[in-house]
């Protein structure tokens, strides 16, 4: 084996010794990178280390160009591994210091780096959580256009609320617009409640009290909606993982057979229950 493939090896694969020792290490300079990223941005830290600090971040960037540049080198389809998504998240973790020559304010961006631990479901091992992530994706897409209707129909109720308790309490007890009173009813009805509006009156209490309750009542629809198309999505998708396993083969030509409903083999016609009798002649072939 030349030594492009064990690099490789060690690299792209966490079934070695040495693989699982490589990711494991690029993990936790991952996670020291990001802490250093975050210290930093304090400003008592920042003023007493910035000279370490720097020096830490160019380490770290050094140490993630050269692993990229490995990857890019070892891989025998360059593209393939460039325009993934591992890829492209590999080289957003570089970019921004190298941008800071450049453009100032760019070195925040490196908090990109956090991206780059979706590696612990490789090294671990947890692909089944990638796979619920996956329906959990399909579920929110699929009740989309039901969302869609739940938030106009929230923006309609929040405008109504919101030019009502304008009605009601006015200018003089803070409500100096439409707009701003629409933010009050966005916060009320969501349970944030910053309280730098309140009702003043009797009237505008009874509507925030109206507000509030419908606020808790709405909040299981947006749940409910995602819930049902996540049961459904997840049923569809074990479905469809029973359908793509074989069922048996096929005893005259071995072939693989998917269907558990078929008679006879979709590749040389023969019956798939040799106890139930030969292939009658003429008969059309099943699947």
């Amino acid at each position: 084996m030349d030594i492009r493939k064990k690099i490789k090896l060690i690299v792209f694969s966490t079934e070695t010794r040495a693989g699982r020792l490589f990711d494991m290490t690029l993990l936790w300079i991952i996670v020291f990178s990001i802490l250093v990223i975050m210290l930093e941005s304090v400003p008592a830290l920042n003023a007493k280390y910035h000279g370490e600090f720097k020096i830490l971040e160019w380490v770290f960037t050094i140490l993630f160009t050269l692993e990229y540049l490995v990857r890019v080198w070892v891989v025998q389809k360059k593209t393939g591994y460039i325009f993934s998504f591992f890829g492209i998240v590999d080289l957003l973790s570089v970019l921004p210091s190298y941008l800071g020559f450049f453009v100032a304010g760019y070195n925040t961006l490196l908090i990109l780096r956090a991206v780059r631990l979706f590696r612990i479901f490789r090294v671990f091992q947890l692909t089944d959580y990638l796979r619920e992530s996956v329906i959990m994706g399909r579920a929110m897409l699929a009740s989309l256009r039901k969302i869609i209707v739940f938030l106009t129909i929230m923006i309609v109720i929040v405008m109504i609320l919101g030019t009502l308790i304008y009605i009601v309490e006015g200018p003089e007890n803070g409500f100096t617009s439409i707009p701003k009173s629409i933010y009050w009813a966005v916060v009320t009805i969501t349970t944030v409640g910053y309280g730098d509006l309140t009702p003043a009156t009797t009237l505008g209490s009874v509507i925030a009290t109206i507000v509030m309750l419908l606020g808790y009542s709405i909040i299981a629809v947006p749940t409910g909606i995602v819930a049902a198309e996540f049961t459904k999505t997840n049923l569809l998708t074990k479905n469809e993982e029973e359908e793509s396993k074989p069922v048996s083969n096929c005893p005259n030509c071995g072939i693989t057979v998917y269907d558990s409903k078929a008679n006879f083999c979709r590749n040389c016609g023969a019956s798939l229950h040799p106890k139930a009798g030969k292939t009658p002649a003429g008969k059309s072939i099943q699947r």
